[in-house]
């Protein structure tokens, strides 16, 4: 549930902290006096608002947070995703703004903002002034169907989308074979140049890199040589003294005092592994410098050759190994023109099969809706009949399109009819605006047992009601509390009396300016404040025992009921 909100410079109100309880959470106040800055912070909390809206001019920041408590597996399962920390389930999102920029935070750590969304989608569900008229839309009637009936339609709709994705695919290759059967002889063409190219090169793996080797070492012949044989000189590899025939001296010349101490005799033998050593050096420098041999004729053949394998990279791959990878792969595009009425029969059958796959997992979908379409329509139906509707008939219509989609076959339709003798019309044909809100909130009474949102917020869900229809909503608002937090922002007095917390929401000078204030009623303070609204200016006596009695009686009725 939502345990707080923290709101500073947004609007009217300058700093703003409030905890709210569970069950029905009401808000009151004159009109004008900032209820709609409420609401506006939390939609910017939950990334759905922009602080442009309400950041004062003179303010340096402005910040909201909401903490939530939640056991709401889907959002602790998104928390784990991220690697955030989740004491105890509880979860503050902030959200700053500052120099024309916004930051977003989920318990301290930054995150993008679709990221906030996501989170925000199964933590809470507010029903703005106009959020009703998505109802005048059919397409939105049947995510509210696929909502209901989750559990059973959400994997036949997710491989519904699979298998759409593979039949479009499928569909896209078939149309793409059928080029012109001069494009097909162009492309064969010019695909058996480019093997016949590759091929006639007789590349060999790791070969390009022994030319390379051979390339650096002929190039440099000359300073090679001359470097191997001052090296030579020096060493003794040329017969003619050096290093070998000096060292060879020295250890005979220790020879003669080796045996008188061990010291002696370790210093011997390791003239002796010079010795040995420099001998083994000369003898491969020789062999080397006897097998260097500078071919002009051999290096313009390896130059040659290093060409055409760079030339062949540039074409087809950076290794050798690529060019060769992509010569198969182009045998196999051969194969496939030079057998292209096989080919194009294999990609019929693949669009048949996928095609009739994607039909049958959806019809399966269809008839999994249309069940559970008789089930949320009689619901729906009942709900409706709480909130005074009492003669009205509700159902769902199902229109089959003429293809599959990624939804599936179903086109749906909620259908009502408010009065005795009147046909079934569609929805958005019929209702009225406040009409229109209450099916809205009949709606969310139904769902609201079908998912895990544990917060909803109503703003103003009252619009256009009054009398025994405003109890009626008031009397639905009080049994979804009973299983779900709920923030209601109202004007009636039905409904707010229906509060387990009652807050205020007013403004108040402060320092030369007007400042928006919000503050938690006690009992008798709340009782005031229906009578405020029942009452207008003048608060009689009478105005205050009619609040009394309403909210002795609102809390009768959520005692029956829960």
């Amino acid at each position: 549930m939502l345990a707080g909100l923290h709101v500073k410079n947004m609007a009217l109100i300058r700093e703003a902290e409030v905890e709210f309880g569970p069950g029905l959470n009401i808000m009151t106040g004159e009109t004008g006096a900032g209820k709609s800055i409420v609401i506006g912070s939390v939609n910017i909390a939950l990334g759905t608002g922009n602080f442009k809206d309400y950041v004062p001019e003179d303010a340096d920041y402005a910040l909201v947070e909401l903490i939530f408590t939640t056991k709401n597996p889907h959002v602790l399962e998104l928390m784990r995703q991220k690697d955030l920390p989740c004491e105890d389930g509880e979860i503050i999102l902030a959200r700053k703004y500052k120099g024309g920029r916004s930051t977003s935070k989920v318990n301290g750590e930054t995150v993008p903002l679709s990221f906030v969304r996501t989170l925000a989608q199964e933590l809470i569900d507010i029903h703005g002034q106009h959020e009703h008229q998505s109802l005048l839309y059919a397409k939105n009637h049947l995510t509210i169907l696929d909502s209901f009936a989750r559990e059973e339609t959400a994997p036949l709709l997710q491989r519904c989308r699979e298998e759409h994705r593979r039949y479009q695919k499928a569909k896209r290759e078939w149309e793409a074979a059928f080029a012109s059967e001069k494009d097909r002889v162009k492309e064969l063409d010019f695909l058996q140049y480019e093997i016949q190219e590759i091929q006639s090169a007789a590349l060999r793996p790791g070969e390009d890199e022994e030319l390379e080797s051979s390339y650096r070492i002929m190039v440099n012949g000359q300073k090679i040589m001359e470097t191997l044989s001052e090296a030579g000189n020096l060493t003794g590899a040329g017969g003619y003294g050096g290093a070998e025939e000096e060292i060879g001296r020295a250890a005979r010349a220790l020879s003669s005092v080796r045996g008188l101490d061990d010291t002696l005799e370790s210093l011997g033998a390791t003239l002796e592994d010079m010795e040995s050593l420099i001998g083994e050096f000369n003898r491969s420098l020789t062999e080397y410098m006897d097998n260097l041999v500078y071919d002009p004729g051999q290096l313009n053949e390896i130059q040659e050759r290093l060409d055409l394998i760079n030339g062949l990279k540039v074409k087809y791959g950076n290794t050798i190994e690529e060019i060769l990878e992509a010569c198969r792969e182009k045998e196999e595009r051969v194969e496939v023109l030079m057998n292209y009425e096989e080919y194009l029969a294999g990609l019929r059958r693949t669009l048949d099969e996928s095609a009739k796959s994607l039909r049958k997992t959806a019809e399966k979908l269809s008839d999994v809706r249309k069940k559970s379409a008789l089930v949320l329509a009689e619901k729906i139906r009942a709900a409706l009949v709480d909130l005074n509707f009492l003669d009205v008939r509700f159902e769902i219509a199902f229109e089959e399109l003429p293809e599959p989609g990624e939804d599936g076959l179903d086109s749906i339709c909620f259908e009502i009819s408010m009065n005795p003798g009147l046909p079934l019309r569609p929805l958005g044909s019929v209702a009225s605006g406040g009409e229109l809100s209450r099916i809205m909130l009949a709606i969310k009474a139904v769902m609201a047992d079908r998912d895990n949102i544990e917060t909803l917020i109503f703003d103003e869900i009252d619009s256009g009601i009054s009398g025994r229809t405003a109890q009626k909503v008031s009397e639905k608002m009080a049994v979804i509390a009973g299983s779900h937090q709920i923030l209601c922002i109202t004007h009636l007095a039905q409904i707010a009396a229906m509060a387990d917390e009652h807050f205020i929401i007013e403004k108040k000078p402060a320092d030369s300016k007007t400042v928006t204030n919000i503050a938690v009623l006690n009992e008798e303070e709340s009782v005031t404040e229906l009578a405020r609204i029942l009452g207008g200016a003048q608060i009689t006596d009478t105005v205050m025992q009619n609040a009394r009695e309403m909210k002795e009686l609102a809390a009768h009725i959520k005692a029956k009921m829960r």
